[in-house]
């Protein structure tokens, strides 16, 4: 995208961001700000093609206020839908600043978390991404964009290095693979993450082919047609819960076996509408990705929070949007505190200098890198089990030994 480089606004706030005025203002919260809420923006697709993910995160979003107030954080919720398109997000994202959101948090997908760093970027306003991989997103030079989430090149590292401890646990190592994926910004991340690091992580198969697929479409035939004829042991896949649901239908359809369908680091196969539309087909399908940690307080309130707002959805179907959405509001809402200020230069500087020990997903505190990431991320493997998403690996925090490979479509209970 040509318009993803301008930095004047940036390089300004980040000057004014060190003056003596702002970095005074750190440890103490004056007494205008004391009563204060954070406003903010969150910006997620909660109709058109991505609704269903863009709803479980605005799950997150509902139940943060009153979770983070409990911890002492003060935050009001502004709250808008992209309808699942870039050029929506933009104007959505102008229009929450216009609102008076301080700080942006979203938009779930690539593409349209890229209009919203633009928006943030020229009018000095920090976006605090809860999901979005493409490397690009920190790589632009732009000073108010913050990622506690994983870029393609850490899921795709992370993914394929969980793969190697999967098959020598399971004591079974396919030796070809065909990676599927959709041709949106994420999957064509993806792809390109997988083709530089590949050659460089001395994996024990080969891939055959790649195969990209609209998302949109209607069904997934032909693009499995292909990856069957291939003849590839493993299936590698880079989804989202719609095409992940017909690429498992047409699987089932066409008695296509391999020893198992991994994906290193997309959603899809753990979200709940998979559970609920595949039923039996749901399970052994793999994903290597963050998780959150069971046994952290955070988790134990956000769980309880939203077994009263949601009794009748499980918390694992939507944990995984929930947590990174609702960690990313409290992102903004520490880094508020410790300013005391929503004025953007001091917010800025507040959220460069993160570092929250007290946390919802697995791994050590979250810091900021100079370009905004996140890179201490880790990822479990994760097996859809009994039609639950449950840890597998690393055997330390496993709930289940791996099953590799998985049963045929004609061998399920």
């Amino acid at each position: 995208m040509g318009g993803l480089t301008r930095r004047q606004f940036g390089t300004a706030a980040a000057s004014v961001a060190l003056s003596a005025g702002a970095l005074a203002a750190f440890g103490r919260a004056p007494a205008f700000a004391q009563g204060t809420a954070l406003k903010v923006g969150v910006l997620l697709p909660r109709s058109g093609l991505l609704a269903q993910a863009g709803q479980a995160c605005q799950r997150g979003a509902e139940i943060a206020p009153a979770i983070l107030g409990e911890l002492g954080y003060k935050v009001e919720i502004l709250s808008a839908d992209t309808e699942s398109n870039v050029d929506v997000a933009r104007s959505r994202a102008e229009k929450l600043i216009n609102d008076g959101a301080n700080v942006i948090v979203g938009a779930f997908d690539s593409g349209q978390t890229a209009a919203a760093a633009q928006v943030c970027e020229q009018r000095g306003v920090p976006l605090v991404m809860n999901i979005a991989a493409a490397d690009r997103l920190t790589e632009q030079g732009y000073k108010t964009v913050f990622r506690n989430f994983p870029t393609s090149t850490m899921l795709v590292t992370n993914g394929l290095a969980l793969m190697k401890d999967l098959f020598a646990v399971s004591g079974v190592t396919p030796k070809t693979a065909v990676f599927l994926h959709a041709n949106d910004t994420f999957g064509m991340a993806n792809k390109q993450a997988m083709d530089a690091l590949f050659p460089k992580l001395d994996m024990p198969f080969g891939i055959v082919d790649s195969i990209s697929y609209d998302p949109k479409a209607q069904d997934l035939a032909v693009e499995v047609a292909k990856a069957k004829a291939t003849g590839a042991e493993l299936a590698i896949v880079t989804t989202r819960a719609n095409d992940a649901i017909m690429l498992v239908r047409e699987m089932v359809k066409q008695r296509w076996e391999p020893k198992g369908i991994v994906s290193p680091g997309s959603p899809g196969l753990y979200d709940e509408q998979f559970y609920k539309v595949l039923g039996k087909y749901a399970d052994y399908a793999i994903t290597n990705l963050p998780w959150y940690d069971p046994k952290a307080e955070l988790t134990k309130r956000v769980e309880v929070a939203f077994k009263k707002q949601y009794p009748n959805d499980r918390f694992e179907g939507y944990a995984f949007n929930v947590a990174f959405t609702l960690e990313a509001i409290l992102v903004a809402a520490d880094a508020f505190k410790r300013a005391g200020t929503a004025e953007p230069a001091t917010l800025l500087e507040a959220l460069r200098q993160t570092n929250l020990k007290d946390k919802m997903m697995v791994g050590p505190a979250i810091t900021f890198d100079e370009k905004g990431q996140n890179t201490q991320l880790v990822s479990a493997c994760l097996q859809n089990r009994n039609l639950r998403p449950t840890v597998v690996l690393p055997k330390d925090s496993a709930e289940m030994d791996p099953v590799f490979p998985m049963p045929g479509w004609g061998k399920r209970a």
